[in-house]
Formats: structure tokens, C-alpha cells, sequence
């Protein structure tokens, strides 16, 4: 008996590619992109291996190693202390990317559904949530994340509460924007038309069609609340001595930048690269989302 496969003809169309790996490939081919994610991996490996990671206690004082230049023992220097700006560093990593990845998410869960609520049900409620977004998105972001963070006192739990409320209205106007558009196309008023209820058509058609520009501005802001992180921690605000953290390791440097310029270089060049890699990674990930890019 001879078993024959029926081979698809010219004329047949290809199976669709997932979004997703599409999406990979795009990405891929953006190199600055990739050097990015490279970056970006490399500081969460750093903040999750840090005790494997670094040579020194980052707390451990020693007063006969005060600033002492880069060497050999002490890769990046010492600070005032005498405390190795190299585990400091490392250490500090933790902190900037807890507080990026915690308060992103706060806003996110606060935002995500507020927005999808606003955009999708509309009248009253739509614009009491547009004018509480108006009012708060007038203050300077900074100085919003500040004001709260000295409310709710210093320390690192309650700056990432902070920043995770003031960065709230952009993902509550962006989801209600995203969902303003959605709601009105085919396949929603296809799943209206069946008799699905709307919580079912909120969250099971038009939740996951907002999905890619929601994961490009999560990407954007981790970058902004590591900034705002590194500027409350600067204030006294955030992580508090003597757990490291790149902003407040400037902090202490501001007062001795001539004469051991090495303890304000690498925090500060820390803060750039972390920064630098999310707005780039999130640059990437907006034009590989994007279905008019081939």
C-alpha cells in the first residue's frame, strides 16, 4: 500500500507566524536593541548574583583604606569610609532594579485596569478618572514622586510606592486610549453581537490586543523609576545607610568629587548605562510590536 502526502500547492497561503516570535525576529534584528537587552541582563544577573558577584562587604568600614584610588584589590576604589565602591555597586544594582520593576508593576496594576474601565465603559466614569489623570499629570513627576515619598517617610518600600503612584496616569491615559480605539473594532463588536458579557470583552478581547504598547511603556518607565529612584536615595529619601544605592552613593560623593572623583564616576555611569539600555530596549521593542514594520 503506497502512502501519498498531499504537498501544499503554489497558491496556498503559509501558516501565520505567532505575533510573538515575529515580534523576537524584529528584535533581533535591531542591533542596538540586543546590546541593550544584553545590558539589561547583565545588571539583573549582577543584582541576583551579588553575593556570588562581589568581592567586599559593601557595608564593611575600614579606616586605614579611605578613598583610596582604584587598584588592583580595589577595582573601582574606596569611599570615604573606606567601603569598596565595586560591591557597593553591585549591591546597589538591587536596589534600582527592585525599585524599577516594583513601582512599574504598582502602576501598571493600578493603571491597567482604571484605564480599561474608563476607555471601555465611558460617561461619568470616564471622565472622573480623565480629570483625577489631568490633575495629577499637571505636577512635574519628580516632584509628585518626592512629595509622597516624604509623606510617607524615608526608606526604600515606601519610594517605590511613590513612584509607582506618580507613574499611574500615564498608563491609565495610554489604556484608555488603547481601548478607546479597540473597542469599536470588528472582532469586539463581533464578541457584543454573541451575547458575551462585557467583563468577558474587556479582558479576553480587547486586554490582550493593548498588550504591546502597555509592554513598551513599562520598559520606558522602568527607566524613568530608576532615575527617580536614584533621586529620592540622592534626597535621604529612598534607601537608606547603610544599604547601598547608586543615588545615595552620590550623595556621599558630592562632597569629595575633587578629590576622589572615582566614588561619583561609577555610580553615575551605572544610573547612564541602566538607563541608557531600558530607553533603547524599549525603543526596540516598539518598533519590533509594530505590525507596519516588516
Amino acid at each position: 500500500m503506497t502512502v501519498t502526502t498531499a504537498l501544499p500547492s503554489a497558491g496556498e497561503a503559509a501558516p501565520e507566524e505567532n505575533p510573538w516570535a515575529r515580534a523576537w525576529r524584529r528584535l533581533r534584528r535591531r542591533k542596538g536593541a540586543m546590546v541593550a537587552l544584553a545590558v539589561v541582563m547583565l545588571f539583573v544577573l549582577m543584582a541576583v548574583f551579588a553575593p556570588l558577584l562581589s568581592p567586599y562587604d559593601p557595608t564593611a568600614t575600614s579606616w586605614s583604606l579611605v578613598r583610596k584610588p582604584p587598584s588592583w584589590a580595589h577595582w573601582f576604589g574606596t569611599d570615604e569610609v573606606g567601603r569598596d565602591v565595586l560591591a557597593r555597586i553591585i549591591y546597589g544594582a538591587r536596589a534600582s532594579l527592585s525599585a524599577g520593576l516594583v513601582s512599574v508593576s504598582i502602576a501598571v496594576g493600578i493603571g491597567v485596569p482604571l484605564g480599561l474601565l474608563a476607555g471601555y465603559a465611558g460617561g461619568w466614569i470616564d471622565s472622573v478618572l480623565s480629570r483625577i489623570v489631568d490633575a495629577m499629570l499637571a505636577i512635574p513627576f519628580l516632584i509628585l514622586a518626592i512629595t509622597l515619598s516624604a509623606f510617607l517617610g524615608p526608606s526604600l518600600t515606601n519610594a517605590m510606592i511613590a513612584i509607582g503612584v506618580t507613574a499611574t496616569p500615564v498608563f491609565i491615559r495610554l489604556t484608555r486610549g488603547q481601548t478607546l480605539s479597540a473597542k469599536v473594532e470588528d472582532y469586539v463588536e463581533a464578541a457584543r453581537a454573541v451575547g458575551n458579557p462585557h467583563w468577558r470583552i474587556a479582558l479576553r478581547h480587547i486586554l490582550p490586543n493593548i498588550v504591546p504598547p502597555l509592554l513598551v511603556q513599562a520598559s520606558l518607565a522602568i527607566a524613568g523609576a530608576i532615575i527617580a529612584e536614584a533621586a529620592l536615595s540622592f534626597l535621604g529619601l529612598g534607601q537608606q545607610p547603610p544599604a547601598p544605592s547608586w543615588g545615595s552613593m552620590l550623595n556621599s560623593a558630592q562632597r569629595f568629587i575633587a578629590q576622589a572623583p572615582w566614588m561619583a564616576f561609577w555610580p553615575g555611569m551605572a544610573i547612564f548605562l541602566a538607563v541608557l539600555s531600558f530607553n533603547l530596549l524599549g525603543d526596540g521593542l516598539r518598533d519590533a510590536l509594530d505590525p507596519r514594520h516588516k
